[in-house]
């Protein structure tokens, strides 16, 4: 049994499974990670019910889906998920869930990979413009271009018409408004940070903000790789404290979700103070029940860069 993925042409699709999505009521949606979470819901918006298969608070990087979300999964229209990368163990599911109802989309489909190299984390390359797609160390975090969102918008919003095309109108414009606010965000981000006096990014967590660094011409270190379970040896963290000193930073960041236990040691060691930043993998349960949005992590996110990278 094969699951259907919009790797292949859309119009593979027969005309009885494109109008199977639900011809009444809303379309079930189970997305994999945040991002792909809220895309799908203003996308969909008042014609589907999206849910989130990861735990609101875990770190997702370590997940893997038990039984009852293969439950879930079998239950629903359609099933979004991030990229191979990020979502490892999404082989499994497509052998456990039935392709002939649930449409299984990769959202990284046409999306630029930026290549990680073992240079990346400790220094090295940060503003290389390192890119390939679908390549072997790819990294995950494709949603943190901009351009890239608005590609995996188009995505989702494809698929849903797949499901739904009596909704077609909807989707469309529900894509189109989401997709001018990243564009606007874009534009907030490459005008805000040209004016910054330090463009180089150094975070205490593990590697996550390669696309953010590679869009805006910063320069981009971490501690340590995509891992968060891995650590540091003295001689990354050595490095870390000594670009810092050498670059004459103030701020060092970590991300949300993570304990930042490295980076408050290089912290305490360099004398810097410490910014977090959104990786928007996940979301607290009371940011969820509150319905933030990818764009609000994105404003708050620029706030701190702002403040690290000392911008006017």
């Amino acid at each position: 049994m094969i699951a259907l993925t919009l790797i292949t042409s859309f119009s593979c699709r027969s005309r009885e499974d494109a109008g199977s999505g639900m011809r009444t009521g809303k379309l079930k949606v189970v997305t994999s990670l945040f991002p792909v979470y809220d895309f799908a819901r203003a996308v969909g918006g008042s014609n589907a019910e999206v849910t989130l298969l990861l735990p609101p608070g875990v770190e997702p990087h370590s997940f893997e889906p038990k039984p009852a979300d293969m439950v879930k999964l079998n239950s629903a229209d359609i099933f979004i998920y991030t990229n191979r990368y990020m979502e490892p163990w999404i082989g499994d599911i497509m052998k456990s869930v039935d392709g002939s109802r649930v449409l299984i989309v990769d959202a990284s489909r046409g999306v630029d990979f930026l290549e990680m190299t073992d240079g990346d984390h400790t220094g090295e390359g940060g503003t290389e413009e390192s890119v390939r797609t679908a390549e072997k160390n790819a990294d995950p975090h494709i949603w943190l271009d901009f351009s890239n969102a608005q590609i995996m918008v188009e995505t989702i919003r494809d698929a849903f018409i797949i499901k739904a095309p009596q909704n077609r109108e909807s989707y469309r414009k529900n894509a189109e408004g989401y997709r001018k606010e990243l564009d606007a965000l874009d534009r907030k981000y490459r005008e805000s940070l040209s004016r910054c006096r330090k463009k180089t990014m150094v975070d205490g967590g593990h590697y996550t903000f390669g696309y953010l660094a590679r869009r805006y011409g910063l320069a981009y270190i971490a501690a340590y790789g995509f891992s968060p379970d891995a650590e540091p040896t003295a001689r990354d963290l050595a490095r870390i404290s000594g670009i810092l000193g050498r670059e004459g930073l103030k701020h060092l960041f970590y991300e949300e979700l993570l304990t930042p236990r490295v980076a408050r040691t290089i912290a305490r060691e360099t004398g810097t103070s410490l910014l977090r930043l959104h990786g928007a993998h996940n979301v607290s349960r009371e940011e969820l029940r509150r319905g933030t949005t990818f764009p609000e992590l994105m404003e708050k996110n620029l706030g701190q860069l702002m403040t690290g990278l000392q911008c006017r």
